[in-house]
């Protein structure tokens, strides 16, 4: 065994049976065992059997109580006295935050200053009396460093969020379950990919039990670390990520997990942030399930398997429902945005009277609806630009506004293939 930066690297590491078993009895006194529900809908529109494990309904919203909990209840006298550190944006975080009260441990949780006021509450909350939120840097990576130094300082034992066979294992014990809960052969299972500890988890589990069973792992396209480090063999620190699926974004996933998923995973999804929105929304209004961005994207997949699933036995992992409302808005508008339904120009409007009510009255279909309007009149200049949204009915719809927008002398600049403008004036 050899150590970086803290954070042991195990060589050759592989989850035993024995080993998730043993974890199953040490998280019971915490952990509920979450349903596996057959969806009615889901499995009417794929022509399968589609069943959700929800872990929406875990005991903080999340699994990631499973792993922490774990790993926190193997520490020596030693490391318990000295106290704990952890770095998380929200699920870990609540995860250990909860383990340290119920064990009595006192822990440090860094987060960034960016993370949603009601995310720091959740954590203190879970915690209280024996947790400290420090909020340090911008970014996770941030929070990250923070908090290894914190450990480097004090000597406190760091709880890694996936990179730890504990917490690995810990994870594991959700596969334990489905296959527990189901006497039908699983021809497949979504699993939502951050740093990979829930997927190498349940995936060295379920493969040790039933070896046909299809793991399929589903990251958000914005964050593709687990799909470049599969392609390159090694772990690819990404410079960039979209932070939206914030369960699920990590820039690297970790050294123990990769091994493992190349061992057990059979395929990739990429999904873009749009669709995962479109799915959050759709589970909402259909089931009255509400999941995080990561919640959801496990379902968010099923599209591009449609043809395959058809008479299967497929398991979709529900991974977390701690979704803050302030972000219902973004949601909204990022599905709108996917689905063709919503779309920017800048237009130059003719500074006359009555240049308006001819845009509204000529280019607008009987369906359309102007949801953003944003008009700064130019001084002695016969165009003005204005920032204008329409929502259509159909994605079909969008042709014919463009084609009128023409034929009635509205020269336009289409926004939304242009992010980073779009992010700028919208």
């Amino acid at each position: 065994m050899t150590t970086k930066n803290g954070i042991a690297a195990f060589k050759d590491y592989y989850p035993t049976l024995e080993a998730v078993r043993q974890a199953k009895k040490t998280i019971s006194e915490v952990v509920e065992t979450t349903p596996l529900m057959r969806n009615f809908n889901l499995s009417e529109q794929y022509c399968s059997n589609i069943y959700l494990k929800r872990e929406d309904l875990q005991t903080v919203r999340s699994y990631k109580i499973r792993g922490a909990y774990n790993k926190i209840k193997s520490l020596t006298k030693q490391q318990v006295a000295s106290g704990i550190v952890c770095a998380s944006a929200g699920n870990h975080a609540q995860g250990v935050a909860y383990s340290c009260k119920k064990l009595g441990i006192n822990g440090f949780i860094y987060m960034p200053t960016t993370t949603p006021k009601q995310k720091v509450n959740q954590v203190k909350m879970f915690g209280k009396g024996y947790v400290e939120v420090v909020l340090k840097g911008d970014t996770y990576d941030d929070a990250y460093n923070a908090a290894m130094e914190e450990c480097s300082r004090t000597g406190r034992t760091f709880i890694h969020p996936f990179d730890d066979p504990q917490i690995i294992e810990g994870q594991a014990t959700v596969g334990l379950e489905i296959l527990e809960q189901t006497d039908k052969p699983i021809d497949y299972i979504f699993v939502p990919i951050g740093g990979g500890g829930l997927i190498s988890g349940l995936g060295a589990y379920i493969k040790q039990i039933t070896p046909d069973t299809k793991i399929i792992g589903v990251e958000p396209a914005g964050a593709p670390a687990m799909q470049q480090s599969m392609e390159k063999g090694e772990v690819v620190e990404l410079d960039e990520i979209d932070k939206f699926v914030d369960g699920a974004a990590v820039q690297k996933v970790g050294n123990i997990t990769l091994p493992i998923c190349q061992r057990v995973m059979d395929d990739l999804i990429l999904v873009p942030e749009g669709k995962i929105c479109t799915k959050i929304l759709e589970l909402y209004n259909y089931e009255a399930i509400v999941v995080e961005p990561a919640g959801a994207l496990s379902i968010a997949a099923l599209d591009f398997y449609a043809e395959q699933i058809i008479g299967k036995n497929v398991v979709c992992i529900l991974s977390g429902s701690n979704n803050d409302i302030t972000r219902t808005e973004e949601i909204r508008e990022r599905s709108l945005l996917y689905e063709g339904l919503k779309h920017y120009f800048i237009v130059r409007f003719p500074q006359r009277a009555g240049a308006l009510k001819t845009f509204v009255d000529k280019v607008l279909g009987p369906g359309d609806d102007i949801t953003h309007f944003e008009y700064k009149k130019k001084t002695a200049r016969a165009m003005g630009p204005v920032v204008i949204g329409v929502e259509v009915q159909k994605p079909e719809d969008f042709e014919g506004l463009q084609k009128r927008m023409a034929e009635n002398g509205f020269v336009a600049e289409y926004l939304n293939e242009k992010p980073d403008l779009f992010q700028y004036l919208i």
